[in-house]
C-alpha cells in the first residue's frame, strides 16, 4: 500500500503579555467602546449613614499604594541604573525527573523500544509503502506487516534503517497474510538490539502503552496512550475488494498513523505486546465524521507463533473450522450462522451443521460471522476448543480439533449473500486502498 504523507502544521495563538494590558484588566475583560475605558466604571456606593468617608478613605489609600508602585516601577528602568543585562542560564533536572526514567515509565518504555525500532520503504514502479519494523535479532531479522511490504518483488527494492543510523537493503523471509504480518532479513546487518516481547494475554483495559515508529516518514516518533480493549473484531477491506479481511486485534487510543505500521506497541516495561496494524478513521474517507483515537495491533502472542514458523519455514500456517457463511446471511438472533460445513472438516467431526447458529468460542460471545472468523485465528492449528451453538435451553456445546493449512491468503468473509458482487464492502478503513489496512 503506498501511503499518503500529508504535512501536518499547527499554530499556536500568541497572547499578549499581561504587562501590555490595560492597567489591572482581567484576561477577556470586555471593553466600553462608549467610555473609552478598559472596563466598566464601578457602580455608585450606597450611601448609608457614615459610611462615606471610609469608602472615600479607601480610595485614597488604594491610589497612594498604586503610587508608589508606580515610582518603583520607574526607578527600574533609569538609564543611569548600574544593573547588568540578565545572563540565561539552565537548571539542572530534579531528582524527580531522573528518577522517572526507570521500568514502568513512559520514558523508560520510549528508550527500549526504540533501540529496536526500524524505518521501512519499499520502491516499487508505483510509489513508496512506508513502516516500520520490529528487530528480533542481532543480525537483522525484523518482524512487520504484510501489507507494508506486500507489493515488495520483482524490480522493487525494500530499504531498512535501524536505530544506529545504518541502511541496509533487505528481502521478505515468509508472510502471514491472514494475519497481517511478515518477517524480512536486513543484507549485512549485526550488532543490532532485539525487541523483548512481552505477554499480551497479560494485558488489562486501561493499562499504559507506547507506540513506536515513524509516521510520515519523522523515525522514531514516540506516542503513548491505553488498551482500549483486549480483544476486538478488526475487518477491512480485501485486494479484491469483495469481502472483508479480518483479524483479532488489541485496541488502542495511541496516536497510530501512516508509517506506523509494523512498528512495536510496547508495554511501561519496554516489552512488545502488539504489532501496530490498523486505524480507524470513521466516516472519513466517504466525507463524514473524522474519528481519532481508534488504532488496532496485533496481540504479540499470536505474532509469536505465526513470526516463529516464517523464521523457520519462510511460511506461516493458520487454524481452519471448516464452515463459510457471511455477513448478510445473519439470522435474528445474535450468533454467527453457518451456511456450509466442509465435508470431513473440523466442524463436520464435531457434528456441526448447516443453518447451525454458532454464539461462542470458549467463553467469548460471538456476534457474527466475522467475530467467529476473528476468534478462530486466535487459536493454534491442531488445537481443540469447544464451541457453543445456539442459545438458551437449546444451547450446546461441541468439542472442535481445528484444522490446518498453510496461510497463503487473507482470511476474508463476504459481506453479501453473493460473494460480495452486489458491490464494495463499507470498511471503517478504507475498502478503496490497495490492502485495506492503514496506516
Amino acid at each position: 500500500m503506498n501511503e499518503s504523507q500529508p504535512t501536518d502544521g499547527h499554530s499556536s495563538p500568541v497572547t499578549e503579555p499581561l504587562h501590555q494590558q490595560g492597567p489591572h484588566l482581567p484576561p477577556y475583560q470586555p471593553w466600553d467602546s462608549h467610555a473609552g475605558a478598559a472596563y466598566p466604571p464601578p457602580a455608585p456606593a450606597r450611601q448609608r449613614g457614615g459610611m462615606t468617608k471610609p469608602i472615600i478613605a479607601t480610595a485614597l489609600l488604594a491610589g497612594l499604594i498604586g503610587g508608589a508602585v508606580g515610582v518603583g516601577g520607574s526607578a527600574l528602568l533609569d538609564h543611569d541604573s548600574t544593573s547588568s543585562v540578565p545572563v540565561l542560564n539552565s537548571q539542572p533536572a530534579d531528582a524527580a525527573n531522573a528518577a522517572d526514567v526507570k521500568p514502568g515509565s513512559v520514558t523508560y518504555a520510549a528508550q527500549v523500544a526504540s533501540k529496536s525500532a526500524a524505518d521501512i520503504k519499499v520502491e516499487t514502479s508505483q510509489g513508496t509503502a512506508v513502516g516500520s519494523g520490529i528487530v528480533l535479532s542481532p543480525d537483522g531479522y525484523v518482524l512487520t506487516n504484510h501489507h507494508v511490504v506486500a507489493a515488495a518483488g520483482q524490480g522493487s527494492t525494500i530499504q531498512v534503517t535501524t536505530s544506529d543510523g545504518a541502511t541496509h537493503s533487505a528481502k521478505v523471509t515468509g508472510s502471514s497474510p491472514s494475519y497481517d504480518l511478515a518477517v524480512i532479513k536486513l543484507d549485512g546487518a549485526s550488532g543490532l538490539t532485539p525487541a523483548a516481547l512481552g505477554d499480551s494475554s497479560s494485558l488489562q483495559v486501561g493499562e499504559q502503552v507506547v507506540a513506536v515508529g515513524s509516521p510520515e516518514n519523522l523515525s522514531n516518533t514516540v506516542t503513548s496512550g491505553i488498551v482500549s480493549a483486549l480483544s476486538r473484531t478488526v475487518t477491512a477491506g480485501d485486494e479484491s475488494g469483495s469481502g472483508l479481511t479480518v483479524y483479532n486485534g488489541l485496541q488502542t487510543d495511541t496516536p497510530i498513523n501512516p508509517g506506523n505500521s509494523g512498528g512495536p506497541l510496547v508495554n511501561l516495561q519496554g516489552q512488545v505486546v502488539g504489532v501496530n496494524s490498523a486505524v480507524d478513521t470513521g466516516q472519513a474517507a466517504n466525507g463524514g465524521p473524522q474519528a481519532y483515537g481508534l488504532g488496532f495491533a496485533i496481540p504479540v502472542n499470536a505474532a509469536k507463533r505465526v513470526a516463529n514458523e516464517l523464521l523457520q519455514d519462510g511460511k506461516a500456517t493458520k487454524p481452519v473450522l471448516g464452515v463459510s457463511g457471511s455477513l448478510a446471511s445473519e439470522s435474528k438472533t445474535t450468533g454467527a450462522q453457518i451456511t456450509s460445513v466442509q465435508r470431513d472438516g473440523a466442524a463436520a467431526d464435531a457434528g456441526i451443521k448447516s443453518g447451525d447458529v454458532v454464539t461462542k468460542i470458549g467463553n467469548t460471545p460471538i456476534s457474527n460471522y466475522a467475530d467467529l472468523m476473528a476468534q478462530v485465528l486466535t487459536h493454534s492449528p491442531g488445537e481443540t476448543v469447544p464451541v457453543t451453538i445456539g442459545s438458551g435451553d437449546d444451547a450446546r456445546t461441541v468439542q472442535v480439533k481445528l484444522g490446518s493449512t498453510v496461510d497463503k491468503e487473507q482470511t476474508t468473509i463476504p459481506e453479501s449473500g453473493d460473494g460480495g458482487q452486489s458491490g464494495r464492502p463499507q470498511s471503517p478503513f478504507g475498502g478503496g486502498s490497495p490492502f485495506g489496512l492503514v496506516p
